[in-house]
């Protein structure tokens, strides 16, 4: 089985794919860029990240009509974990 297959049966791609995308981020990071990079529908992405947000994984910070994502300590060491067993499969 290829790595990214093995990956798959124990996370989500997505979800995870986003964590480590906001993890590994140069600048400001909004959902409709996110929804690109981890190639998935604007919405399911808004959705996704709702429920992140709920989890304590991440904040949305309103700047004008754009709404800027950012990890929270804990998101970023969930992202870290995530990222250390993608490398390790």
């Amino acid at each position: 089985m290829q790595n990214k297959e093995i990956f798959n049966v124990f996370f989500r791609e997505k979800p995870a794919m986003m964590l480590i995308g906001l993890k590994n981020a140069k600048g400001e990071v909004y959902a409709s860029s996110l929804a690109k990079s981890v190639d998935c529908t604007y919405s399911h992405v808004v959705k996704i990240l709702q429920d992140m947000q709920k989890s304590g994984l991440i904040n949305f910070e309103k700047k004008g009509r754009l709404k800027i994502l950012t990890l929270t300590k804990a998101g970023n060491e969930v992202a870290e974990h995530i990222n250390g067993i993608m490398n390790l499969l």
